[in-house]
């Protein structure tokens, strides 16, 4: 006890001393087990909506670009293919195809242009208003709505990729329907529309001004001025049209759902040839093998720690090394009180233990609040 006390009292004395070592204590002890814990949350977080989706049609190229952009809404943007490949699918009979849009932005959040059968086919709900039902229409994810702070009856502003992607691009408001349940995946961060607002946003649908107009006296007047519309109202909703071959409209992907095991497994098959503008992937293995790469670099990162972490645990040994040397003379005055070598140890080691003690409570409050809050901390880092 009385070693205890005067541990405690020379720790108080030096907080700042004993301060630092506590916190660089907590963080050896920590940074492993948060990093793993992560790492764990992050797999199992890609590989659910990976799973979750069994099949992606889109154009031949970097198969992790397209179920990057079509299952978690990344930036990363493949060539687009027609809607003539989603008609395929449903000629085929084989499997429900989800159409995807997903090439415009609005407030940094992406923009989805899809059909009902997503939110059906993802469990999606909602929270505060209503689905959609117009074109020009939208819902907003959990997320999006919390971070813009919006919800039923205002509106958000679409806006392309980029500046240079400017051509035949209008941005269109759109208005907010509802705001969907929080999921904790790639949903919460999503702007949903219908397919046709999405392709209006890309010039091929538009609306005009009345063409024709009459006076108060019943001439008739043509106007050549035709105005491209920013909003899409009541009053000029039946005047947006389409142009050009609707089999010709860009999608950006299709989420191919189908009917059975067979029934994906014919549809794959029929992707094989290599000439084939179009592909289809399974997105679960196509997330396994970038977990995989993943990991192969979490296993060096976690040598580095390693290394990190002895180093540190050597610089805390070294400067308790040298307190204890620059306590030389206290320590010659407690062996002329009486003092044995046995007490000074014992001074020593309960020193060490209080440390160890109070770093050991921090790192298990730190994994503690990590484990309680994984998801939420893999979904703001990953937004999956």
């Amino acid at each position: 006890m009385n070693a205890l006390f005067l541990a405690l009292a020379h720790l108080r004395w030096t907080w700042v001393r004993s301060l630092v070592l506590v916190l660089v204590g907590a963080l050896i002890l920590a940074v492993p087990l948060v990093t793993q814990t992560l790492l764990r949350g992050s797999e199992e977080a890609l590989t659910r909506r990976a799973e979750a989706a069994p099949l992606v049609l889109g154009a031949r190229g970097s198969q992790l670009d397209l179920v990057m952009s079509a299952v978690y809404f990344s930036e990363d943007r493949p060539q687009p293919i027609s809607r003539a490949a989603e008609d395929a699918v449903w000629d085929s009979g084989l499997a429900l195809p989800i159409p995807l849009h997903t090439a415009f932005q609005a407030n940094g959040a992406r923009i989805v242009g899809t059909s009902l059968d997503y939110f059906d086919f993802r469990g999606l709900s909602i929270a505060d208003g209503r689905q959609l039902a117009l074109l020009g229409e939208a819902v907003l994810g959990a997320q999006v709505a919390q971070r813009l702070g919006l919800g039923p009856g205002d509106t958000v502003v679409s806006s392309p990729e980029n500046l240079f992607d400017l051509d035949g691009i209008y941005p269109l408001e759109l208005q907010i329907t509802g705001v969907l349940a929080p999921t904790g995946t790639a949903d919460d961060e999503a702007v949903f529309t219908d397919i046709k607002t999405a392709w209006v946003i890309a010039g091929i649908g538009h609306g005009h001004d009345d063409v024709v107009t009459a006076d108060a006296d019943g001439n008739v007047t043509a106007n050549a001025a035709i105005t491209e519309f920013q909003r899409i109202t009541p009053d000029n909703i039946d005047s947006f049209h389409f142009h050009g071959d609707a089999a010709d409209y860009p999608l950006s992907a299709v989420l191919v759902v189908p009917n059975d095991t067979r029934s994906g497994t014919i549809l794959r098959g029929r992707y094989l040839d290599p000439e084939n503008p179009v592909q289809i992937t399974v997105p679960a293995d196509i997330v396994a093998g970038l977990v995989d790469r993943i990991f192969r670099i979490a296993a060096l990162l976690d040598a580095v720690t390693l290394i990190i972490g002895v180093a540190a645990a050597g610089a805390i040994g070294l400067s308790l090394y040298l307190s204890w040397s620059l306590r030389a003379p206290e320590m010659a005055t407690a062996r002329r009180l009486g003092a044995g070598r046995f007490v000074i140890l014992r001074l020593a080691a309960a020193e060490i233990a209080l440390l160890l003690s109070c770093a050991v409570a921090i790192a298990a409050c730190l994994v503690i609040v990590v484990i309680t809050n994984g998801d939420g901390i893999v979904t703001w880092i990953l937004a999956v």
